[in-house]
Parts: C-alpha cells; structure tokens; sequence
C-alpha cells in the first residue's frame, strides 16, 4: 500500500479538532495563538475566565478559535504566558474581487463542439494546454481527492454530482468543520465554478473537466458575502489534513488585509495562525495550489496596499507596505503560485506576477487584451449553480454554466493537472516532488515584447507592470503556461 493510499484508507482518524457548541452569533471571532504547537488542556475555561467561548481547538498547531462580547477579551487572553497572540478577525476578510466587467463581446455559442461533452467546444481554454490529448492517456483516478477552498460547492450540479466526495467536504465558515449541505453549498457560484474546471464530470452533458476521474470536495472556507475570515481557513485546512485531501485549490485571499504584514503586531497572531495551518497540511501529504491575484501587482516588490481591510465596506486604507508584508496562501513556502493568461498566452491584463511568487501560469481568461474567434469574450467557461445570477451564462439541458475571468480560473486547471499526474499508476509523490513535477509540465513563455499593452493597468502603486526574467522563468508566467498533455506523457 503507498503512502498516499494508507493516507486514504485512515479517514476514520479524528480531525484535529475538538469543536464546542457556537457562541451566540452577535460576539466577536477571535484566533488565539499559543507559543507552542500544542493547546492547553483547560483552554476551555481560560478563555470562559477571559469572558469567551472556545469554539474550535486544533491542538495540532497550536491555534483555538474563541468567541466573546468582551472588548478585553484580548488583552486578558494575552496575559496567559503561554499565548502568542489573540486577535480579533472581525473585518479582517478579504472579499472575492471580479477581474473586471469589461464587456468583451458575445458568448461563443456558434462554436461548434470539436471534442468532449456538448459546451466542449466553448472551452478554448482545454484546448489550450491540450487537455482532450492528455485525456486520452489519463483522465483521472477516483482514489486522487481534491478539495476545492472555496466560497462551498453546488454539489447537485449535474457535472458535479457524479464526482462529489461529500465524506470530504466541510464547512468551515463557522470556524470549525460541519456538514456541507444544500443550505451551505455555495450562493455566490465562485466555487462551483473552480470546481467545474477542475473535474466536472465527463459525462455527456455541459463541459468536462481538466481531471473528469478525480474525485472533488468542497470546504466552504468563507461567508454567504464571499469574505474569507482567517479562522475559516484555518479549519480548511486542518480539514484537509485529516481527511486525506491530495491537493488542494485556493483561488482568494485570506488575511486581515490583501498584505499581511508580519511584524505588524495586531496581524502577527493571524498570520502566525494560517502558516501553521497551511504547514500542517503540507506535511500531511496535501499540494496547495493559489490564485496569485488579480490586482495586477508585482508581489515580489509590493509597496502600496489600497484595497483592504475591505470590511466593513469603506473602510480599505491605504498603506505603504514591504517585503515584510506577505499574501497568504499564496507567498507561503511550498504553496504553488499561479498567475492568469488569455488565449493569446499573454498574462491577463488584472493579473498579479513576481519573480518569486508565480510558479506557472494557466487560462484565466483576458476580456480585454485577449479577445479572439476562439474565445469571443475571453473568459472561461464552467458550472454554476441554478439559483445564482450570472451575467454571461449558457445552459444545457437544464445545467447552469457561466463565464467568468480571473486568477481563480486559472488555478484550477494547474490543480486538475497535479491531480492527472497522481493518477499515473503507481505515482505517489510528496507535495514538494509534485509541486516540481507539475512546474516541469510547461511550456516556457518569454517576457511580452510589447509591454505598452499594459499601460492602461498599471500597479497599485500607480507604476506600470513590469516582468522580469528569461523564457525559461520570470515573474509573468513562471516556468511557463501549464500543459495538460506534458503532464502525463
């Protein structure tokens, strides 16, 4: 039996959690960090005596998540010896972001389908990193799990139902795991829609995925209103730990704000906080692979943050910020960064880069720049839930699928292609030999010659983008843009 299967055939373990009745929904989410990896055993009535409400303990890292009324809570809290941190997470998520509503004109439903199911032919961006010849060799295997962070998934969509894992799916949003159900599924679409692309269903109806023989799971790791709350991902990725998770999709951003400075000490606790979790999945076996944004910003040298914390609403601030300051999951060691091309092979006109944060590059779609016959609006193609709004949207046969553009779509073809590279027999691989082998899967992409493209986008600093680096690797695409083919020949 190898490693990966043992990991599989042990679901029956305990997550490592102990989880407590909610506080009531009025007080505020905080994160208590304790000096070392473990939480003490009568952290329960500590946090009762500093006026909260211990909801979830993953004693695994270190990291309780509490509940209180009380705005000392904190403070008391940190005047244990044994506590690294305790702070508040209220405010502290960072919303979803669409990539731009740029309209680029019609849907592309004269293409005719060339291969796959029914909507196959509207997905320019499979064909682009060779998806249906790579299929012909593998297509996926049902012992290869993905989980797919998200905003929940519509499990009931007829493409996704017949590769649902509902043993392996959660939500967090609470900060501690629960049942995902039909009332949490997903109400915003955006992780139906990464699901989509990295699995859906080949199956005669809608579109097909770009590992259809994966199984997928959904952790819901953020609210109805899209935010991603720090104690959520932490639970997501404690979840995927104990259940066997291979790999996992992170298109969003999670942090006090899209910059979480480090040594900022009211961010610390937080940021201390998610690394753990992220590290612990990491050992545990699980790939993660990120979005790298879409704010069209060089990570490697960032400078100015103007966007959060964007909760409330109004309250974003603009600050100055370093290389101290770092975006979680993405610039997380051992985390795989990718950044968003169109179906030219250009990077996306929104999308984010560094010379030391984007691995590879994959189709996220570009409905400015990259509008051609083949991808008449630019944008990609996958599920939706029946009940959410889209604006570009296409049925078949009653299935809902809708067009959308960002560094979240092109996260999930690279982590439908790390789970076609599992499926090889015999493949058992640790995240790191993973993370390398799909970064070989590639086709290397030079700088643009004509960077003038990007003008009317410049930085958040207000300085135009620039990209870094040889053919081989730089800070657009990374070591390339991802092919699907490569993968599993």
């Amino acid at each position: 039996m190898t490693a990966r299967q043992l990991r599989h055939s042990c679901l029956g373990i305990a997550l490592a959690a102990i989880v407590f009745p909610a506080a009531p929904a009025a007080a505020d989410t905080y994160l208590v960090v304790y000096r070392g990896a473990d939480v003490p055993a009568k952290a329960a009535s500590t946090v009762q005596q500093a006026g909260g409400k211990l909801v979830a303990s993953y004693g695994r890292i270190g990291v309780a998540v509490a509940r209180s009324n009380s705005s000392s809570f904190d403070e008391r809290m940190e005047q244990d010896a044994r506590v690294a941190g305790a702070e508040s997470t209220a405010g502290f998520g960072v919303s979803l972001r669409d990539a731009g509503t740029e309209d680029g004109g019609a849907d592309g439903a004269g293409i005719l389908a060339t291969w796959g199911d029914p909507l196959s032919g509207l997905q320019w961006d499979m064909r682009q990193i060779n998806v249906a010849q790579a299929h012909a060799i593998e297509a996926g295997d049902p012992t290869v799990v993905v989980a797919d962070i998200d905003t929940g998934l519509n499990f009931t969509h007829p493409d996704i139902a017949p590769n649902y894992d509902a043993s392996r799916s959660a939500d967090c949003s609470s900060g501690a795991p629960q049942p995902l159900t039909a009332d949490s599924d997903d109400s915003i679409g955006h992780g139906t829609h990464t699901a989509g692309t990295i699995a859906a269903a080949a199956n005669g109806r809608g579109i097909v995925g770009t590992a259809p023989g994966v199984q997928i799971a959904g952790i819901k790791s953020s609210n109805d209103d899209g935010f991603f709350f720090p104690e959520m991902v932490v639970c997501s990725f404690m979840w995927a730990a104990a259940k066997g998770i291979d790999v996992t999709n992170n298109s969003y951003f999670a942090d006090p704000w899209l910059f979480n400075c480090r040594n900022d000490a009211e961010q610390r606790a937080i940021w201390n906080a998610e690394r753990r979790a992220i590290r612990y999945a990491q050992s545990h076996g699980v790939l993660v692979v990120a979005s790298e944004g879409n704010q069209s910003t060089d990570l490697s040298h960032p400078e100015r943050d103007v966007i959060s914390p964007d909760f409330p609403p109004g309250s974003e601030v603009e600050r100055e910020i370093t290389n101290a300051c770092s975006v979680v999951p993405v610039e997380v060691p051992g985390v795989v960064g990718v950044t968003a091309t169109g179906n030219l092979r250009l990077k996306s006109f929104y999308s984010s880069y560094g010379i030391s944060t984007a691995d590879l590059a994959a189709p996220g779609g570009d409905s400015i720049l990259q509008v051609t016959p083949e991808a008449p609006n630019g944008r990609v193609l996958s599920t939706f839930p029946a009940a959410t709004p889209c604006t570009r949207v296409v049925f078949d046969a009653g299935a809902k699928y809708c067009y959308l553009q960002g560094t979240s779509m092109a996260a999930p073809h690279v982590t439908g292609v790390a789970a076609l590279i599992l499926s090889a027999p015999g493949r058992d691989l640790s995240p790191g030999a993973l993370a390398a082998k799909v970064q070989q899967a590639t086709n290397p992409l030079a700088c643009p010659s004509d960077m003038s493209i990007y003008a009317p986008f410049p930085q958040s600093n207000g300085e135009p983008q620039s990209c870094q680096g040889g053919a081989t690797h730089n800070s657009f695409y990374g070591h390339g843009e991802v092919d699907a083919l490569k993968a599993v020949e």
